[in-house]
Order: C-alpha cells, then structure tokens, then sequence
C-alpha cells in the first residue's frame, strides 16, 4: 500500500476547517445567512478528515519521493474538493462541476470564474473564493519543501546550506513559511487599507497578491484602484509574489546568510528593472506608464489582473512576461527567469567553446559561488519542451471545443501559467461557463498540471533519463 504523508494533508483540512470558521463567524457578524449552512458542511467534512487523517498517519521514518509526490497530487484533487462544498451547496445552483472548477482555479490561483458578475455574489462566497487562494499558495509552497530533495543544488542554496532535510528542518521551514506568508499577507492588508481602499477589498486583494491569484472582489480593477498613488503602490506589493518568499526574512537576518541566498532576487531584480526600462522608452505609447507597470508586475509575478484602459496592443509580450514567471520560492508559476538565464549562459559559453577551444568557460551564477552542472541544464530544457508539448496538446483540446485558435492558445497559456484571463490579454468578457463539461475537466486538469509540472513530471522524467 502506498504510505501517503497523511499529516501533509491533515494540516490542511485542518486550516480549511479554521476558514469555514471564520466564514461562519463572517457570516453571523453581517447578517449573511443565505450560504451560511454551506460553511458549515464545510467545516464538518475538514475537521473530520483532518482527524482522520491526523490518527491514521502511519508514523513509517522515511517515505519515498514519489511517495511524497502522490501525496501533493492527491492534494490538489481532494482539498479543492472540499472547497468546492459553500460553491454547490450556495443559492446560485451551481453544478458540481462549476463549483469544482472554481475552487481548482482559486486553489491553483488561476482565477477564472464562472460567476458572470460577482457584484450579485454574496460577500461571504466571495471571501471564501480569495480564502481559496490564500490556502492554495501556501499548498504550493509547502509542497516546495516536502519535495526540497529532488530540486537542483542551485534551487536548494537560495533557501538553506543542508543537503536534505530530517522531519525536524522540514517543520522548521514550513513553520517559517506560514509566518512569513501570514505577516507578508497582513502587511499587504494593512498598506491597501491606508490608500483608503475599503476594508472588505482590502483584505480579499491581500489574498490575492500573496498567493498570485487572480479572483478579484468586484468585477473590475478599475472600481477600486483609481488614484495613481494606488496604482503604483498596488503594482509593487504585487512583487511579493514575484520575489523570494525568504526575501524579507534573509534581509533582516543579512548577518548570519551568505549571498547565495539572494543571487537569485538579483537576477529577478535587475530583469525587473530592463523590462521597465524597454517598455518606458520602446513601449510607452498613448498610455500613462503607471497603468503599463501595473500590467507588468502583474504579469511577470502571473497574477494577471488588470485594470480596463490597460494596453490591449502588447497582450503578447505580456504572455511572454507570464510564461517567463518569477522566484522558485514564490507563489508565481512560469518557468521561472533563472532557468532562461541559465541556458542562454550555457549556450553561449558552448558556443564560444567551439570558437576558443583553448579558454575554460565557467558555468558559473554572477553574484554566488554556485556552478550549475550539465544535468541541471538538460533538466532545464526538458521543462520547456514539456511546456510547447502541454501548450499544444491544450491549444488543440480547446480548438476541438470550439473555441477559435487565437483565444485557445492565449487560454492555455494563461491556464498553464495558473494567471487569470484579463484585458491585457484580451480575454476579459471570455465566459467560463458556458464552456462544455468536458472543455472544464481539460482546463480543471491542465490548471493542476500548470502548478505540479515542476514538481512531478520533471522528477518522473528524471527516474529515467538521468540516471546516476
């Protein structure tokens, strides 16, 4: 029998238990009786499975890493299933196959939603969609330490010198984790409420930024960002989920942290920085640069909201910032930058090897001491094919269902990036809804394999083509 890592998922149906809660409480508070039954359902079934599965971990030392990934895919089929709960069991009649849909994209924080109009939704639903997230990206990075064994030496020094983590050092960083998660989360509420933005939106965006969601409290950006103070101070906190979720931490700590554990936010730095530079002197049309840096963050940290007189005319080189992504230990998706960087030194140091054979070109990060090897590099690459193969596998599902080639391809993008359709990709009135069952069970599968693919797939690929 496959020993699962239980506790993994008890915590969590424990936190969701701790959410329902809240939601009860949220509920009662403002008179918000028409979901309130489904909160409680919600808490029941959490709380139960959290027991259950907190009684019958088995307490076997050591599990296999592919023990440890079907325990992180089983997570991400079974804990947005009890999210789904408050979305069928709410007055909207919604089919179980939309509630799963929108608690999958808010797990996953993807961000579409079937809801056409979330100003009719009720205010508790609505938390509960941003709590979705919240929970989501925390999964995400919890996942990242359960499985810290198998990521490349380069990954693994931006977080800790250990070579592996014992039960004791992976409680340690988990625990550190949801600090840093929970302060960065209250910070971004605190600062949106001091820009006079109201509470409840507050607090619903501040979920968003930090897991790198895309639900939204209303159905437009523009309803509440609308100074540029606003827009320019919203833009940067959406870089929390861009850069390191350590950042912050290793900072305050600079003392007793070498700088391997910041070469990699260098790198994210001084690409932050060309980028806006590019898009200030080439890309700056009719449109006030503000309202394109907001469009800029929230693409390279694969939020993708957007505000409504946002540029239409650059949505591609917007979905090349998305695919790009940001941090490994982030909540973005994407490739992530440091692994282009990676293979374009790479190559060129290849090529220039040809040209100079008598010179030793180094395969060296500038600002650490880390060498990546050619294993690393192949990895690398690998991760990019079964990207195309995945966006062309997706594009061609959706095409068959009928959508036309431009928005299938924008949508599969968007979908294996986990970032939310908006109106710098020009999907913003596309309708989820209606789509047919089947086109949601391919989004609901491929929104998965956008936020595991890292995680898994490259790990299986390894069993077998990188053999030690």
């Amino acid at each position: 029998m496959i020993n699962f890592k239980l506790i993994y998922l008890s915590v969590f149906c424990g936190i969701i238990s701790i959410l329902s809660f809240i939601n009860i409480i949220y509920s009662y508070y403002f008179n918000l009786y028409l979901n309130l039954s489904s909160y409680v359902y919600s808490l029941v079934v959490s709380l139960f499975l959290a027991l259950l599965f907190y009684y019958t971990n088995n307490s076997k030392s050591k599990i296999s890493i592919y023990e440890k990934i079907l325990t992180i895919l089983l997570g991400y089929f079974l804990l947005p299933l009890i999210i789904s709960i408050p979305f069928y069991f709410s007055i909207y009649d919604l089919t179980f196959i939309n509630s799963y849909f929108e608690s999958i994209s808010g797990f996953t924080s993807t961000g579409f939603t079937i809801f056409e109009n979330i100003k009719h939704v009720d205010q508790s639903l609505i938390l509960w969609r941003s709590s979705s997230q919240w929970i989501g990206g925390l999964y995400f990075l919890f996942s990242i330490i359960l499985l810290i064994d198998i990521f490349d030496n380069s990954f693994k020094k931006s977080l800790t010198n250990f070579i592996s983590f014992n039960k004791a050092e992976t409680l340690k960083q988990s625990l550190k984790i949801f600090i840093l998660y929970s302060l960065i989360t209250l910070s971004i509420f605190i600062i949106l409420n001091t820009l006079n933005i109201r509470t409840f939106n507050s607090l619903n965006l501040a979920m968003t930024i930090i897991s790198s969601g895309g639900f939204l409290p209303t159905n437009s950006l523009s309803s509440i960002i609308i100074s540029n103070s606003q827009i320019i101070v919203f833009s940067l906190l959406m870089l929390t989920s861009f850069f390191s979720i350590f950042l912050s931490y290793n900072l305050i700590f600079f003392k007793n942290r070498n700088h391997n554990f910041f070469y990699e936010d260098l790198y994210l730095f001084f690409y932050l920085l060309t980028i806006s530079i590019i898009f200030l002197l080439f890309l700056n049309f009719d449109i006030n640069f503000i309202k394109i840096f907001l469009s800029l963050t929230s693409s390279i940290s694969n939020i993708g909201i957007s505000l409504d007189d946002s540029p239409k005319n650059l949505s591609f080189i917007f979905l090349l910032l998305v695919i790009i992504g940001g941090s490994f230990f982030s909540t973005s998706s994407g490739i992530r930058f440091l692994k282009f960087y990676s293979l374009f030194r790479y190559s060129i140091n290849e090529m220039l090897s040809y040209s100079k054979p008598k010179n030793i070109f180094k395969n060296k990060l500038l600002f650490s001491d880390i060498n990546f090897q050619e294993a690393e590099i192949y990895k690398y690459f690998l991760s990019i094919i079964i990207f195309i193969v995945s966006l062309l596998f997706l594009t061609s599902l959706l095409t068959i269902s009928g959508i036309d080639m431009e928005k299938a391809f924008k949508l599969s993008i968007l979908t294996l990036m986990n970032t939310v359709n908006s109106s710098i990709h020009g999907l913003e009135e596309f309708n989820f809804n209606d789509l047919h069952f089947f086109t949601k069970y391919y989004l609901i599968l491929f929104m998965i394999i956008g936020r595991i693919e890292l995680l898994t797939l490259l790990i299986i690929c390894k069993k077998f083509l990188f053999k030690s």
